[in-house]
């Protein structure tokens, strides 16, 4: 039986050559996710690329955000955490905030989002996963959109880093409140890798997902693919090109044929459950 698995890009209208390579990813069957940052000033334009086949060969989230565009609340992302740690944010600007970032994904997308995660994993701190749930519970009495658990596996100190923030505390509030949830993220790294190394890594991530250890819940694997940029202000700008090249390739392609791996959107998964 084949090993279903979601492969989730990130940063969707952050730039038009991310959301190029993003597009051309998901129209390949390489991505069946990507989450939106909804208050972007490209958003509008970045929301009417997003056709027809798009929405049927992937899932459309929103990257709830507090650390680039957000609006009232926005903070550098370490302070951000602290904060958020200490109990010291504002809770009527986090649920302003969200509400904002949702309203902005109806108005130009026309539905819900189909998922949810967080830019720079911000979903799952304190405070604002609490605001979060809440908000899509009472939002969304029907249908509900699917959640990516920020909770890593074999992905050395940034993992543990990354799931120390909430993931175990996020999951288990979400299914308190019966969301669906997936249990395991891969694709944590340095964003330091060439397009050998960066194929390895994902080898070792296709490996985790054939193994089957995910006790019945569906793995997602993150990534932030893009076409080549002249913007000098994108942090992880250097690594995108790269994990567009080897995520359009052919060898990514046989990997996932050798281990009988496919890609799957979450939320026909969810469905099935």
């Amino acid at each position: 039986m084949a090993i279903p698995l979601i492969l989730s890009a990130d940063d969707y209208a952050q730039s038009v050559d991310i959301d190029h390579g993003i597009l051309k990813l998901i129209r390949m069957g390489r991505l069946t996710a990507t989450s939106c940052l909804s208050l972007s000033p490209h958003w509008r334009e970045a929301a009417a690329a997003i056709s027809p086949d798009i929405r049927q060969q992937a899932d459309i989230g929103l990257h709830l955000d507090f650390t680039q565009f957000s609006y009232p609340l926005r903070l550098p992302h370490p302070q951000l955490v602290i904060r958020s740690l200490l109990r010291q944010l504002n809770q009527e600007q986090i649920q302003a905030s969200i509400r904002l970032q949702l309203d902005a994904f109806e108005k130009e997308i026309g539905s819900p989002p189909d998922y949810i995660d967080g830019h720079q994993h911000v979903h799952q701190l304190p405070q604002i996963r609490d605001t979060l749930l809440s908000e899509l519970q009472s939002r969304y009495s029907g249908k509900r959109p699917w959640l990516r658990i920020s909770h890593p596996a074999h992905d050395g100190m940034k993992g543990l880093v990354i799931s120390a923030l909430g993931s175990r505390t996020m999951r288990k509030l979400a299914l308190k409140r019966r969301f669906s949830t997936t249990r395991t993220l891969l694709g944590v790294y340095g964003f330091n890798s060439n397009a050998e190394s960066y194929l390895e890594q994902l080898n070792q991530w296709l490996a985790v997902v054939a193994s089957g250890n995910a006790k019945g819940q569906p793995y997602a694997l993150m990534c932030h693919p893009g076409l080549v940029s002249a913007d000098q202000t994108d942090p992880i700008g250097q690594a995108r090109p790269i994990e567009y090249e080897v995520l359009a390739s052919d060898a990514f392609n046989e990997s996932l044929a050798a281990l009988n791996i496919i890609p799957v959107k979450g939320s026909e998964l969810f469905a099935k459950a």
